[in-house]
């Protein structure tokens, strides 16, 4: 039989709020992770080991940023003539639904209603799609296995987690054969810890009947310009589930959403502490990044359970914690359990703790930011956040859970 074609959606439009000042300038898949990687590496090096080629990338809020990140496929090797990497920009239905405008998606669902056009239009059997911003490891032809076989209509990709971090994500309960039979949106009391990892297999044809059946649903109730469709939780899912041929199919191994402060710092601990091997040999992360020199480490240094990137210098001390590109850690400055992006340079005698530090920024001589959380897990409102190309003065004080907006902006 032949092989069937397949589709790869990679959804990385959403604005990222809950990330706060470090996607004022930036889309939340161009956010760097562990030093010298980007959040959308993960869905694109996935899709290359899987052997899927013909990728689009949906593009909506500051796109430029991963315009430039993506390289047009390049690291991953879809800059190809026939298939390959195809960027999509923002598109909006009119008040009439039959016309297209620029304009922004109001969830993933809604997305795909607007490039449901091209969608029908295209020769592919299965649609894989997937958010820009998780970090896991996946061959995804095991999921759109798990889905011919079944004779799935949609397939569910679930991994595990605690009933606690359930509540922020949709839950998914099967019966033996795999066939889903409960599906709740970010409920308020979760029932078990198992949830969608935000990868689906469609079926082609029902995803675009689907998106229309739930689009004219909708139509009374929706604004201008909007399907009302919104996220996948909302009604593509449920819709898919009532027909009674949506399955699961179980995630081995690590995933994370980075979505929020407190994951995103997690996520990193979880590698510094072996918890996850991100960088494994057989399933290389592909990324595009500026040659930098070695990193360096100055005598009376102490580096303890950290990641340094290329590029950085070390004078000080950093404890648990990622040092991206070309960073600089002074004499007698501390950085423990936090991420520094690129360029950034923590001068003598200054603190870091806690803290997402963007790319340019300057902490100055003697300066404190962030604190020690006492709560346990680590809650997105004590991570102390600074914003690209920052000046924190020198002596001065960031408190914990504290943003300091992005140079120019505050």
């Amino acid at each position: 039989m032949a092989r069937s074609r397949h589709l790869a959606v990679v959804q990385a439009g959403g604005q990222g709020s809950r990330m706060g000042v470090l996607t004022e300038e930036r889309a939340k898949p161009a956010l760097p992770f562990a030093g010298s990687y980007q959040l959308i590496d993960f869905p694109l090096s996935n899709l290359h080991h899987s052997g899927i080629d013909w990728v689009w990338l949906c593009l909506q809020y500051q796109a430029d940023t991963l315009h430039d990140v993506v390289a047009n496929g390049r690291p991953w090797d879809l800059d190809k003539t026939r298939g390959g990497l195809r960027l999509v920009f923002p598109r909006q239905t009119s008040g009439d639904g039959d016309d297209l405008d620029e304009g922004f998606a109001t969830g993933n669902a809604d997305q795909l209603y607007r490039i449901r056009e091209a969608l029908a239009e295209s020769d592919a059997d299965v649609v894989l799609v997937m958010s820009a911003d998780h970090v896991y490891e996946m061959d995804y032809t095991d999921a759109i296995r798990t889905h011919e076989e079944a004779g799935a209509e949609c397939t569910v990709v679930t991994t595990t987690t605690s009933i606690e971090e359930a509540a922020s994500h949709a839950t998914v309960e099967s019966a033996a054969d795999g066939t889903v039979t409960l599906f709740e949106y970010k409920p308020e009391n979760p029932t078990t810890g198992t949830i969608a990892t935000e990868v689906f297999v469609y079926d082609r044809e029902l995803l675009v009947q689907g998106l229309e059946e739930l689009a004219d649903q909708l139509a009374d109730e929706a604004e201008e310009g909007d399907s009302g469709l919104g996220d996948f939780g909302e009604h593509l899912l449920p819709w898919f589930v009532d027909r009674g041929k949506t399955v699961v199919h179980a995630l081995e191994g690590y995933w994370m959403d980075v979505g929020r402060p407190e994951t995103y710092l997690q996520a990193h601990r979880d590698m510094i502490e072996g918890k996850v091997d991100a960088f494994d040999a057989d399933w290389p992360i592909l990324t595009q990044q500026p040659q930098r020199e070695p990193a360096r480490f100055d005598k009376g240094s102490v580096v303890e359970d950290s990641f340094v990137s290329p590029g950085a210098v070390v004078a000080g001390t950093v404890k648990r914690s990622v040092l991206g590109p070309g960073v600089r850690v002074e004499k007698g400055a501390t950085v423990t359990d936090s991420v520094i992006f690129s360029d950034t340079v923590v001068r003598a005698k200054a603190q870091v703790s806690w803290s997402i530090v963007d790319e340019g920024v300057t902490i100055g001589k003697g300066a404190v930011v962030g604190g020690r959380p006492r709560k346990r897990p680590v809650p997105s409102e004590s991570i102390t956040m600074i914003g690209t190309g920052a000046r924190v003065r020198g002596g001065g004080t960031v408190k914990m859970g504290e943003q300091v907006a992005p140079r120019g902006r505050r």
